[in-house]
């Protein structure tokens, strides 16, 4: 998988990019991550990537004329299935959206900055928008992170262990169940006694009935993508 991200601030995305999984699925040479400085598609000697709004208001606009310049650019070497902007108004992240998304072969994400993109972009140019929540960020360098390592870890081969994935909360519906290691007693708190019996349809029922206990409690309202 090929994700290509374009940013005002790639610095942010540095740390991100160079640790843990993702920086593992790297080695392995299972995705290829790419960062792109939106200011080397300027059309200004000054680097200028964003403007005053037509119409008056608070805030900065990034241009539409270098957004495309770096999309016409990538788009020459590869062929994208989607041009991801992220956006708070976008559609919300959810683990039915990442797997399909991670089975994809080259994607684009678009950091948003300052009062947003210029609409142009939105209408003629993203094919799909994404929020990972209901709140507004400076930048969509973190949501870009939160959207790459939801889909990267979904990967064949990354995760050492490949069935951790499809064990994840939300990838049934439901919440993942309580979890617990050693030592098995705690100052008198000890780890339910299925746990340690060694019978596994026992251990897996007692998970499942854990997981719809906690999604009742907890997300009364059904999990998003999830179909309840």
């Amino acid at each position: 998988m090929r994700i290509d991200i374009i940013t005002v601030l790639p610095s942010l995305l540095d740390s991100f990019l160079n640790h843990s999984i993702v920086k593992k699925a790297q080695d392995k040479g299972l995705v290829q991550l790419q960062i792109h400085n939106l200011r080397d598609y300027s059309v200004s000697k000054h680097r200028t990537v964003d403007d005053y709004a037509y119409g008056g208001g608070a805030g900065m606009v990034l241009m539409i004329e270098p957004v495309v310049n770096c999309l016409e650019s990538l788009q020459k070497d590869h062929q994208y299935q989607e041009v991801i902007y992220m956006s708070p108004d976008g559609q919300s992240l959810s683990q039915p959206m990442a797997n399909q998304l991670s089975l994809l072969q080259n994607i684009i994400i678009l950091c948003g900055h300052y009062k947003g993109i210029d609409e142009r972009l939105r209408e003629h140019f993203i094919t799909r928008e994404i929020s990972i929540g209901d709140y507004v960020l400076s930048g969509g360098e973190l949501p870009a992170a939160v959207l790459t390592d939801a889909l990267i870890r979904l990967i064949p081969g990354v995760l050492s262990n490949e069935s951790s994935a499809l064990s994840d909360s939300f990838q049934d519906g439901l919440v993942g169940p309580p979890v617990y290691t050693r030592p098995a007693d705690f100052r008198g708190m000890a780890v339910p006694k299925v746990l340690l019996s060694g019978h596994e349809k026992e251990i897996e029922q007692w998970r499942f009935e854990q997981s719809v206990k906690r999604t009742e409690q907890r997300r009364p309202d059904g999990i998003p993508g999830s179909g309840k």
